[in-house]
Formats: C-alpha cells, sequence, structure tokens
C-alpha cells in the first residue's frame, strides 16, 4: 500500500485502461446480445447438440475420450500456471537484484523497489486468477464425466433425454466458460508485464489484447467455420 503515492497520473490512467478492458470484454463476450454469435455463444449451441447426439449412442468412449482430451487441455495450463507463480514470487523476493540488473537498461522504468513490487503483483494477481479458474474449470469437467457416466439412453423428443441433455450441455458450458476467463487471463496477464517497461506500454498492450480477442472471437476464420450453415 505504501507504494500507491509513487504511482503518477499516467501509471493511474494505464491501470484504468487495462481493468476496463479486461472487465468490460468479459462483460461483453459473456453477457451482451452480441456475444452470443460469438465464438463462445456459438460453442454453447454445438455442446447442447453433442449432449443430445451422445445420449442417443449406447456406446459412450468417443464421448469419454472427448472429455479427456479437455481436462488433459486444462490440466496443462493449470500446472504450467503454477511454475508461472513461482516464478514471479522468486522474482518479488529478488527485486533488488531485478532493479540492480536492469539499471541501465534503455527501457528500464520500474522505479522503486516499491513500485516494482506493485508491477509484478499485477502481472502475479492475472495469473492466480488464471489458476483459480482453471482448477474450476477442471472441477467441473470432472463432473461432467460423472454425468455422462450416469446419462440415461434416448433420443430427442423424449422429456428426460431433453432435460438431461440441456444439463449436460449446461454443465459442459460452465468448465468451458471458466477456461475461456483463464486463457484470457493470460492475455492479460502479459499486457500487465507492459508495465514493467513502462505504463504507455500497458496502456497499448491491454489495447492490444482487446482487440485480438474480439478478432479471434467474433471476426475468425473458425467462428466463419461454425456458423457457416
Amino acid at each position: 500500500m505504501h507504494a500507491f503515492p509513487h504511482l503518477s497520473l499516467i501509471d493511474w490512467l494505464a491501470l484504468v485502461v487495462f481493468y476496463a478492458c479486461w472487465a468490460g470484454y468479459a462483460w461483453y463476450s459473456e453477457h451482451s446480445r452480441s456475444g452470443a454469435v460469438g465464438l463462445i455463444g456459438t460453442s454453447q449451441q454445438y455442446r447442447l447438440l453433442w449432449a443430445y447426439r451422445m445420449l442417443e449412442r449406447e456406446v459412450r468412449v468417443t464421448d469419454s475420450t472427448l472429455i479427456g482430451n479437455l481436462v488433459t487441455s486444462v490440466s496443462f495450463y493449470a500446472n504450467t500456471t503454477i511454475y508461472i507463480i513461482a516464478g514471479l514470487v522468486a522474482a518479488l523476493g529478488a527485486s533488488d537484484k531485478l532493479i540492480s540488473f536492469t539499471a541501465d537498461l534503455p527501457f528500464a522504468g520500474a522505479g522503486s523497489r516499491e513500485l516494482l513490487e506493485i508491477k509484478l503483483m499485477l502481472v502475479l494477481s492475472s495469473f492466480v486468477f488464471a489458476y483459480f479458474k482453471f482448477t474450476w474449470s477442471l472441477r467441473q469437467f470432472n463432473l461432467l464425466s460423472i454425468l455422462v457416466g450416469a446419462a440415461p439412453l434416448g433420443k430427442t423428443g423424449e422429456p428426460e433425454i431433453d432435460r438431461y441433455a440441456k444439463r449436460l450441455a449446461k454443465a459442459n458450458s460452465l468448465a468451458g466458460d471458466d477456461f475461456n476467463r483463464g486463457i484470457r487471463a493470460y492475455y492479460f496477464g502479459l499486457a500487465a508485464s507492459g508495465w514493467l517497461i513502462g505504463p504507455h506500454v500497458l496502456g497499448v498492450l491491454a489495447l492490444v489484447v482487446l482487440v485480438i480477442l474480439y478478432r479471434r472471437d467474433y471476426r475468425s476464420e473458425a467462428l466463419a467455420a461454425l456458423r457457416e450453415d
């Protein structure tokens, strides 16, 4: 807290841009009407279709394999995030050495030790947020595997099957949404590292990440392929 008085006006403005981009895009992609036609909303429609198809199959080895692949992907990111957090904690403990090491570099903008620590804390908090999202996503995918194991057999149109398909799709979507939030935190965590160079870099990188996320979720070839029909 004692480092806050060392922040300049441009630092505060860069932080406002950073959090506005992160929180604003999260709301836009998950709660706005436009989100339904993006990559996240379109994927949810396919999850419901997957649930109906799975309930019609007697042998569900393929579905179990697909869920296993999802769990493996989330586990990879969760494990990687632990190493990143450990590295950032080690960097916080060696802040004095970091200041002396970067003192002669032309882009060094860390300033005092207190200022460097608060900049590292911004990066660290981004990846801690990502870790919590990945682990919660992993747990929800495990719950999804339980739902698959307990799934009845039937065809579309039967009331019980329709209810269970929606339950499966909802659980799948919740797990996928938290995975997307973790990936989004990775992007903005990388943007937060720009603050180590300077507040201008933090603001610019936050805007760049915002544009990249929007293009991939609403203007990508992957989305066009999913919505082709």
